[in-house]
């Protein structure tokens, strides 16, 4: 029997890849959809057959939606500030939540969140996880259980270029066009960077310390759309992350290399060498993710218990890296240690 579910949120995301996600996923059953105004709520359920509730209509709102006994788990797909309300507000109602990352907008609104999370945990109680499209990508997933096949890891390197072009349907969107929180796309964008190169490089090389340049290289992408860091790991080594949003140079790579070889990773494409032998392993139909982590949540409702690629924690250490180099660009380079 399908779960009972509502979606939180008419944004782009929710309608183009929540909403599809959802409705692909046989365990679960989309009940209601809410947004701010009916209006919005309707953009997202156009022919589909569930309850809207809205801010705007009578007796019809976030809290009413809550109410339902029959709805057992929320999707919450939010700006990124305005989610952690939302989030308790769902927990207290007993809810399960999946809610997009970043888990929230800097490292102190994360710790109160988990906070708050953990003073409601109880074994049946309801489970809070953060939707990370990239720790389900087959490419990554295939990609870490190399690396951790090939020894100790002796560096690594991410770039991930691209340009946020001004009138593009993302920028466009009030909430990142204007950003109340930091790293504007950095933030928003590059938590999946993190969280790739972190699947990566497993708990043994996990990052510790880090040293960043950062920059606004566009006038349309405050506050800043670029960083360049140096990264010290947990086991001595070290390695390299560059990404941009707002540079001429475009693509991505994720590369590891340990000390019985190295994996190399761009879109969908794995390349292993090994004793000077490459293996070559495609993944052309593991689209962005996001069907994955949807239904992996669906199952762990049924199972009873989360996920651990959804863990929250999982998305505070994502969080956790990208502040260090916010923190350390804003510092000149000054090294800036994590904590978890």
């Amino acid at each position: 029997m399908a779960t009972s579910i509502a979606l939180i949120g008419s944004g782009i995301f929710a309608k183009e890849e929540h909403l599809p996600a959802i409705r692909a996923t046989p365990l679960l059953a989309l009940k209601a959809v809410y947004s701010r105004s009916l209006s919005s709520a309707q953009s997202v359920a156009t022919g589909i057959d569930a309850e809207l509730y809205s801010e705007d209509q009578e007796g019809r709102g976030y809290d009413a939606l809550l109410a339902r006994t029959d709805i057992v788990g929320v999707v919450i797909a939010l700006p990124i500030p305005a989610q952690p309300d939302y989030i308790k507000k769902a927990l207290t109602a007993g809810k399960h939540v999946l809610a997009e990352k970043p888990i929230a907008k800097d490292s102190s609104a994360a710790t109160s969140l988990l906070s708050f999370y953990n003073s409601l945990k109880k074994p049946t109680g309801p489970t809070f996880t953060i939707a990370e499209n990239f720790r389900f990508l087959d490419s990554f997933i295939y990609g870490a259980q190399q690396v951790s096949q090939l020894g100790r890891v002796l560096g690594f390197r991410t770039r991930v270029s691209n340009m946020v072009q001004a009138g593009g349907k993302y920028f466009e969107t009030p909430w990142r066009k204007t950003p109340e929180y930091q790293g504007g796309f950095l933030l928003d964008g590059g938590v999946h960077f993190i969280a790739a190169t972190r699947l990566l490089l497993g708990e043994e090389a996990r990052p510790k310390k880090i040293s960043a340049f950062t920059a606004q290289l566009q006038k349309h992408l405050p506050p800043v759309d670029t960083l360049n860091a140096t990264v010290q790991l947990a086991n001595g080594s070290s390695g390299t992350i560059a990404l941009s949003f707002g540079t001429t140079f475009s693509g991505s790579e994720y590369a590891v290399a340990c000390e019985k070889g190295s994996v190399w990773i761009s879109k969908g494409k794995v390349i292993v060498t090994r004793d000077g032998k490459e293996d070559v392993q495609e993944f052309p139909d593991e689209g962005n993710g996001v069907k994955q982590e949807i239904k992996a949540w669906a199952e762990s409702l049924v199972k009873g218990g989360p996920n651990p690629a959804q863990a929250p924690e999982e998305a505070f250490r994502d969080l956790e890296f990208l502040e260090a180099c916010l923190r350390s660009g804003e510092n000149g380079g000054a090294p800036v240690e994590l904590k978890s």
